[in-house]
């Protein structure tokens, strides 16, 4: 395991002086010390209403938004990424994770078809920083997503943008999920469309940038097409989105080819982790966490989620 110490964090000029302190607080605690993410990803009650929550091999426990939180108390994460509005329903009970707030969302009613995606702020930072205060729950940073290529990606931008330069005054970290989606998008998982919304982040000063990994092309494994993403982002870092549910030991092997193959910090996990019972999603969560933050071989994580 790599660890790295106060001195090694990057502390971006917009940080007042004031909370620079509390922006290497954050950046540890998320990061574990070790300078990566392994970010667990709670937002997509709205995102993609209760699809991924109820249904065939889906456990009933997983309904519950509160299955999302007994993950998180239970298992060896970074940070828990929701909205709010959960952590004001159930972070009394739950105040000693490091949260994620995501300041935006929409649903997936309203497809490409009919309109290009637009996700607008649900929230300000000020209002943030407010019930940060209130609730005493320890919020270490924000999130935002952009989809590059809508119409309304001017939008996005310059909210996402503002949130940034806000959050970081308050030493919060910030993650941008960027997604290339529009009817202006020929294939959202072109590699060298992924590595252009990585280096978006950058230009936005974003601390971490979620990204699609991208499709296997002209016999090119994804892991070395994203290298390009992760060069691109310079030194705002690259953390790989879970996608859907997929057998864990293959999720577990690819996930090991990203951190290690094209250089990826981390990862940011859902469906590959709550659609599960609580002790397997446990277990699954660590054996991500392994691979991500304790840099283990694959075979030491493929163990970790046997539970051997």
């Amino acid at each position: 395991m790599s660890l790295i110490s106060e001195k090694d964090v990057l502390v971006p000029l917009d940080v007042l002086a004031d909370f620079r302190d509390d922006y290497i607080a954050n950046y540890l605690r998320a990061t574990q010390n070790s300078g990566r993410l392994m970010l667990f990803a709670g937002d997509q009650k709205i995102e993609h209403l209760n699809d991924d929550f109820y249904g065939d091999d889906i456990p009933e426990e997983d309904n519950d938004p509160e299955h999302l939180f007994k993950i998180a108390q239970n298992a060896e994460i970074g940070v828990f990424a929701t909205q709010m509005g959960l952590l004001a329903r159930y972070g009394m009970d739950y105040p000693d994770l490091a949260y994620l707030v995501k300041m935006n969302s929409k649903t997936h009613l309203v497809k490409t078809s009919q309109d290009d995606p637009y996700s607008g702020q649900l929230y300000s930072v000020d209002q943030l920083m407010e019930f940060k205060g209130n609730s005493k729950l320890n919020i270490v940073g924000i999130g935002y997503t952009i989809y590059l290529g809508s119409e309304y990606e001017s939008d996005m931008l310059a909210e996402a943008a503002q949130l940034i330069y806000e959050a970081h005054r308050f030493g919060l970290l910030t993650v941008l999920w960027i997604y290339p989606r529009g009817q202006a998008v020929i294939d959202e998982k072109d590699s060298h469309l992924i590595a252009g919304a990585t280096g978006v982040a950058a230009c936005l000063n974003s601390d971490f940038v979620k990204v699609n990994a991208p499709r296997a092309k002209d016999g090119q494994d994804s892991a070395v097409l994203l290298k390009e993403a992760v060069q691109s982002a310079g030194r705002t870092k690259v953390v790989c989105a879970g996608g859907s549910n997929a057998a864990p030991e293959d999720f577990l092997k690819e996930l090991y080819k990203q951190l290690n193959v094209s250089g990826a910090a981390g990862n940011a996990t859902g469906r590959n982790i709550h659609q599960k019972s609580l002790e397997e999603a446990v277990r699954m969560c660590n054996a991500i966490n392994a691979l991500t933050v304790k840099r283990v071989p694959i075979e030491e994580a493929i163990k970790i989620y046997r539970g051997e």
